[in-house]
């Protein structure tokens, strides 16, 4: 197969695998850089992640334009996407989500801070982009080029930006990286959350900790077991190159 189909099959495993996982649900969208042409992302048409196939997978620039005349509806939110990989040459995964868990941290002063190892991938800083510091009064959704813009500015050297009210937007070097950043950022929010309901301290992981943890090469067994067994888990076990 071709990388650029190649490509295409793994992101169709992404998209089932961070539905199952729950981290997607009708909403929320996954996409990576196209593997030839780093001026151009591929994303799936307008379609909840679960139910995404080869065919639902469009291409587009940047600027959150399809490089075809393909007449299905994309996502409104195209432009976290593009915007991303416009600002940022060493990402080529990013995933939006609405999670809940990670929600309360997008509208408290209370940051959100790594608790745990797997988490290590989120950086000790998560900055919190707030589309009513600019723009005023909206949707809160991400539905222009300059919205987009100025949440990958906001999102700056960052593996992670909160959206106040709204959600999450994670980038990584790889599909399988940014996978497993948006399945354990949940989870180590409601370690944390729980950690403040208990009371006292929260210890989080320091910078050292954190360089340690995310120093993991993408290529290695112990990522691509994770890839596997969310793949397997969802059901799209077969479809694993």
């Amino acid at each position: 197969m071709s990388e650029l189909s190649d490509t295409i099959g793994d992101l169709v495993i992404a998209n089932r695998i961070l539905a199952h996982e729950g981290v997607l649900d009708a909403y929320g969208h996954v996409s990576v850089r196209h593997p030839t042409d780093a001026t151009r992302f591929l994303l799936a048409r307008s379609r909840s992640p679960e139910l995404v196939d080869r065919e639902d997978i469009m291409e587009f620039f940047h600027d959150g334009r399809p490089t075809t005349d393909d007449p299905r509806p994309p996502y409104l939110e195209r432009f976290i996407h593009g915007s991303i990989y416009q600002a940022r040459q060493d990402i080529n995964a990013v995933v939006h989500s609405h999670s809940e868990s990670v929600l309360p941290y997008s509208i408290s002063t209370v940051p959100l801070r790594p608790v745990f190892h797997a988490a290590s991938p989120m950086g000790t800083q998560v900055p919190v982009w707030d589309i009513r510091d600019k723009f005023g009064a909206t949707n809160l959704l991400v539905a222009n080029v300059d919205h987009g813009q100025d949440l990958a500015e906001r999102l700056a050297a960052a593996n992670v930006v909160l959206m106040r009210g709204h959600g999450f937007s994670a980038a990584a070097r790889t599909l399988v990286e940014v996978a497993r950043l948006a399945i354990y950022l949940p989870v180590n929010a409601r370690v944390m959350s729980e950690a403040i309901r208990l009371g006292g301290d929260i210890k989080a992981l320091s910078d050292d900790e954190v360089a340690l943890n995310a120093a993991l090469d993408p290529r290695s067994p112990a990522i691509q077991r994770g890839w596997e067994y969310w793949a397997r888990r969802a059901g799209c076990g077969q479809m694993l190159r």
